[in-house]
C-alpha cells in the first residue's frame, strides 16, 4: 500500500469516527431532551414549568423554593425526601439506604436524586415555602481551634432571622480554585435568637472538603455569602425537668445555641453540656460555659479529653465522654424524665443513643443532630 492509500485509509476513518461522534452526540442530546415540563406542587395549589433533564433538588432551588440538603445533592444524607406522587420513575439505588419501607410506599423520593423527565406531582410540606435566601457579609473570621473557625455573618439592614435554636442553615460557597460553580452545604447555627442582626456557625474544616476548604483558606471578612434556611427539627421540646447535651467535634454549635437561649430565657430544667474532644486544643468556648455555670445554678459543662498525653496542660477528666456520660445518668433518680440533645458523627452519636437507652432514657426523647 502506497503513502496516497494509507492517507486516504486514515481519512476515511477519521470521518467516520467524526460523523460516529456527531451521531453520538446528537443522540445523547436527543435522549436528554425532556422538553419543558410541568411540577403540580400540593394538588395545583403552584405549578411551575420547568426545563427537564435537571435534578429536582435543583429545579426547586432555581424557583426558590429550598428544600434541605445537608450534602449538595450528593444523596449521602437523607434530607431532601419529598413525596413525588407520580412521574419519577423507579426507585434508584442511591435512594433505597434513606427511605424505610413506609416512606416507599408513601411515595418518598430523594429530590437531588430524581431527575425531572416527565410531568410530576409533588407534595411539599408547607413551612419549606417560607425559608428564605440572606445575602450577608462577613463581619468576623476567628480560630477557635487548629480546625475550627467561628464564621459571624452580618444580616442585611433590617433583616430578621427567625429560627429555633438548634436548625441550621444552606451556605452557599463562591467559585474557587477547588470548584467551577457555586456548592452549598448545611451548617448548625451556634449563635442564640437573641443575637439579631448577625448569624454565627462553627465550622470545621474537612480534608478535601470543598465548602470547608472555602472557608478556611478563601473566605475573608468583608465577602458576601449567600444562605438558606432555616431547616431542621433539631429544637428544644422542653417536656422534662432534665436536659442532657451531648457533642463532640463542631456538633458544640447547635447545642450552644440551645444553651445559650434556654439560659437568656430563664428555662428552669437541669441543664448539662457534655463535650468530648481528642486533646487540649480541641476545645473552645470552654472560658464561656465555665462562666455560665457561675451565673446559673441549673447549668453544668462535663469536658473529657480521650487522647492525652505527657505535657499536655490538662488537670480534667479523661476517656471518653461516654463513660462519664453513664456514671452521671446512673445517679438519676428518673430517667424517664430526660429529654437528650445529641450532635455528632454517626459513630459518635451511635454510642451516646446506646447509653441514653441503657439507662432508661425513652428512645422518644433523644433527638439527634448528624454531622
Amino acid at each position: 500500500m502506497n503513502f496516497a492509500e494509507v492517507f486516504t485509509t486514515v481519512l476515511s476513518i477519521t470521518g467516520i469516527s467524526a460523523a460516529l461522534t456527531i451521531i453520538i452526540s446528537l443522540a445523547e442530546m436527543k435522549l436528554n431532551d425532556y422538553g419543558i415540563c410541568t411540577l403540580d406542587i400540593n394538588d395545583g395549589s403552584k405549578t411551575l414549568e420547568v426545563q427537564g433533564g435537571q435534578y429536582l433538588l435543583n429545579s426547586l432551588a432555581a424557583n426558590k423554593i429550598f428544600i434541605p440538603s445537608a450534602c449538595g445533592g450528593k444523596a449521602t444524607c437523607g434530607l431532601c425526601k419529598l413525596q413525588v406522587m407520580e412521574g419519577a420513575g423507579p426507585l434508584l439505588p442511591t435512594e433505597e439506604p434513606y427511605l424505610t419501607e413506609e416512606e416507599r410506599e408513601n411515595h418518598y423520593r430523594l429530590a437531588c436524586q430524581v431527575k425531572i423527565k416527565s410531568d410530576l406531582k409533588l407534595h411539599i410540606p408547607e413551612e419549606l415555602f417560607n425559608i428564605k435566601e440572606y445575602l450577608t457579609n462577613v463581619d468576623v473570621l476567628e480560630d477557635l481551634t487548629h480546625d475550627i473557625k467561628l464564621v459571624r455573618l452580618k444580616l442585611p439592614e433590617g433583616e430578621v432571622l427567625n429560627f429555633k435554636p438548634g436548625q441550621f442553615m444552606q451556605f452557599y460557597t463562591k467559585p474557587y480554585d477547588k470548584i467551577k460553580e457555586s456548592v452549598f452545604r448545611a451548617y448548625s447555627i451556634s449563635s442564640p435568637p437573641s443575637e439579631e442582626g448577625y448569624v454565627e456557625f462553627c465550622i470545621r474544616q474537612v480534608p478535601d472538603g470543598i465548602c470547608t476548604t472555602y472557608v478556611h483558606t478563601a473566605l475573608n471578612e468583608g465577602d458576601q455569602v449567600q444562605l438558606s434556611g432555616p431547616y431542621g427539627d433539631f429544637f428544644y421540646r422542653g417536656n422534662t425537668k432534665t436536659m442532657v447535651m451531648v457533642g463532640g467535634g463542631s456538633g458544640l454549635a447547635p447545642l450552644r445555641s440551645l444553651a445559650l437561649d434556654n439560659l437568656a430565657k430563664g428555662v428552669d430544667a437541669n441543664m448539662s453540656l457534655y463535650f468530648g474532644a481528642q486533646k487540649p486544643r480541641d476545645l473552645y468556648y470552654t472560658e464561656e460555659f465555665r462562666d455560665l455555670e457561675e451565673k446559673h445554678d441549673n447549668f453544668k459543662l462535663i469536658q473529657s479529653l480521650s487522647r492525652v498525653e505527657e505535657g499536655d496542660d490538662w488537670d480534667g477528666l479523661t476517656g471518653r465522654i461516654t463513660v462519664h456520660l453513664d456514671e452521671d445518668l446512673k445517679k438519676l433518680e428518673d430517667p424517664t424524665d430526660v429529654e437528650a440533645y445529641l450532635c455528632g458523627g454517626p459513630g459518635f452519636l451511635a454510642s451516646v443513643r446506646k447509653v441514653l437507652i441503657d439507662n432508661g432514657v425513652p428512645a422518644s426523647q433523644i433527638y439527634f443532630d448528624e454531622f
